[in-house]
């Protein structure tokens, strides 16, 4: 158990919940105690009354028997009654305060992962793939809560339950208690290598479907691809592979549920049988009554569900244990992206790349090696070069995605190291080369970086990106759902709606990386009219690999394997017959003419 300390923070947090839920608990078992010795003195009070019958039979004394006998019988029933209907109240609050109390931990810890994960770098997310992240804030948080839930009230009611129902057998018989106890150690060791078996093979289950899940989703996505290349028939048998797998395993687990319950059922019937067994010899020797062997039985039935649920608790135990060193691995990690000094302040855009290198973290390759620039505030720069020359690094360490391994990057002045993250960002305006749509309308999309969305400034954002046109057209305009990652869009409208998310903010900084590639030349040259009028007032930062991309910049840096190669404006580029620019712009001319 040593991941689990860390969530007694919550039980601190939900103490009352707690405490309410123990103190319900010790009520309910009270209870369910009262009853079996009431029982006890039923049965016996049965015996001595039938005795008593027939002794004053034929007297006057005998129908006082029967009154005496049947008004006894029916309080000792109604007593029965009224604590049982008093246990079920309490057993109702104690599931409304435990398990309420594990749910409310289930939702803070997945709101406090989700944050948490929020908060670290790229380079986390790099490393780690999207099942894996999913599966720690849902199946890992699941499991930790069936701990800090059923586990814990299982495990306090069967501890409260062995407390005062043991001793209290101690006292009626010691030997009827030992045979009557013994198979139920038994049944908890059985029942816990079951549930292990069965949580086992269920978790290959779950293992199985996702594959099977992932398999079709992948086949549906690409169903475009799977078509021209006429491979429906061996898409079909591998899914029917799949399939049977997941129909093998989900058969396995049947097999090992059905062995559960006969399993059960056979030790309880034994600890039953032992109990009437030693108990009838008992009474024949006179050293306990028959109320004692009811008294018993009761018993036996009230341990029998804690003793079954401490190996089930058991593996629960087990299980949040090992999810939550899982998530303690991800919270453990933090974020080396934190501001130095949080600067909160309206930015200029005079920016100034002083000898910055980078080298990713996870993969150790380096994408900038020595660079140096500035663009002053309300100059557009425009970054060209083959692809991986380290083009997107630059916009990602000026985003502040990443920190810069030598140099530093200023902004106005002051480091950026040195900026409130969330200041800096807000006046970013960033349109990244892999275009990402959310599930939801065109409209919210474009509002998605506004606090308060404002309409006049969502439509003139639209017609900046010469994306107003195909909107309107659409049957619900600005309401039409784009589907997963903007899927019912086409290339090129995504990008163009991705740059109306960037326009509608109104960024002191704008950065276009490659956000042209998917557009043709006749769109191109609309957008980039439009953005002229745009990037008038504010520092631009176009990033490309297409030539005709960069007409709009006061100046264009050439990238070569992470250094810069060359340095100035178009004609100035164009007139070094050697030079990558050159070379780029003939091979794009030849390109475009055949």
């Amino acid at each position: 158990m040593r991941a689990l300390p860390s969530t007694n923070k919550y039980l601190f947090r939900y103490k009352w919940h707690f405490l309410s839920g123990v103190l319900f608990i010790a009520l309910a078992t009270l209870l369910a105690i009262f009853p079996a010795q009431i029982v006890r003195y039923a049965f016996d009070l049965v015996g001595e009354g039938i005795d008593l019958y027939y002794l004053f039979d034929g007297t006057p004394a005998q129908s006082g028997v029967y009154e005496l006998f049947g008004r006894n019988v029916l309080l000792y029933g109604l007593l029965i009654v009224v604590m049982a209907l008093l246990r079920g109240i309490f057993l109702f609050f104690m599931r409304q305060t435990i398990i309420v109390m594990s749910r409310l931990i289930e939702n803070d810890q997945k709101n406090e992962i989700y944050q948490h994960y929020q908060s670290l770098p790229l380079s986390f997310y790099r490393r780690h793939n999207t099942g894996d992240l999913m599966s720690r804030i849902s199946e890992d948080v699941g499991r930790v809560r069936m701990y800090m839930g059923p586990a814990i009230m299982y495990f306090m009611q069967l501890v409260l339950l062995f407390l005062l129902v043991v001793p209290l057998m101690l006292m009626v018989n010691v030997k009827l208690t030992i045979y009557t106890l013994l198979p139920l150690p038994l049944l908890s060791v059985s029942i816990f290598y079951v549930n292990n078996l069965i949580e086992r093979k269920s978790d290959e289950i779950q293992k199985s479907l996702a594959a099977m899940t992932t398999f079709v989703q992948e086949a549906f996505s690409g169903i475009r691809v799977l078509k021209s290349f006429v491979r429906e028939q061996d898409s079909h048998h591998q899914f029917s592979l799949t399939s049977d797998t997941y129909r093998e395993k989900s058969l396995s687990l049947n097999f090992v549920n059905s062995l559960f319950f006969p399993l059960i059922l056979f030790l309880i019937g034994l600890s039953t049988i032992i109990t009437v067994w030693v108990g009838g010899q008992e009474v024949i020797r006179g050293t306990i009554t028959t109320g004692s062997i009811a008294e018993f039985l009761i018993y036996v039935n009230l341990l029998t569900w804690p003793v079954t649920a401490l190996g089930w608790t058991s593996s629960l135990v087990q299980r949040a244990e090992a999810s939550q060193a899982r998530i303690n691995e991800f919270m453990d990690q933090k974020t080396d992206i934190v501001s130095r000094q949080n600067i909160s302040r309206s930015i200029e855009g005079d920016i100034v790349f002083d000898h910055v290198s980078f080298t990713y973290p996870d993969t150790g390759i380096q994408a900038l090696r020595d660079v140096s620039f500035r663009i002053r505030p309300g100059q557009t720069l425009a970054i060209i070069g083959n692809t991986g020359s380290g083009k997107s690094t630059i916009a990602a360490l000026l985003c502040r995605l990443y920190d810069v391994s030598e140099g530093r990057i200023q902004v106005d002045g002051v480091d950026v190291r040195d900026f409130s993250l969330s200041s800096l960002r807000e006046q970013i305006g960033y349109v990244p080369q892999d275009v990402f749509l959310f599930s939801d309308t065109i409209r919210n999309n474009i509002n998605f970086g506004l606090d308060a969305p404002d309409e006049e400034r969502m439509l003139q954002a639209a017609r900046d990106a010469d994306v107003y046109e195909n909107i309107i057209r659409f049957p619900q305009g600005f309401d039409t759902k784009v589907g997963e990652r903007g899927i019912t869009l086409s290339g090129g409208q995504k990008q163009r709606v991705s740059i109306a998310r960037a326009l509608v903010k109104e960024p002191k900084i704008l950065i276009l990386d490659d956000s042209l590639s998917a557009v043709d030349t006749k769109t191109e040259n609309a957008i980039l009219n439009s953005l002229r009028r745009i990037m008038a007032n504010r520092t631009s930062l176009i990033i490309s690999h297409r030539v005709s991309s960069v007409k709009l910049a006061d100046t264009i840096l050439v990238l070569d394997d992470g250094a810069i190669v060359q340095h100035g404006t178009h004609d100035k580029l164009m007139a070094d017959q050697d030079g990558l620019y050159r070379a780029l712009y003939d091979r794009q001319l030849q390109s475009e003419e055949a």
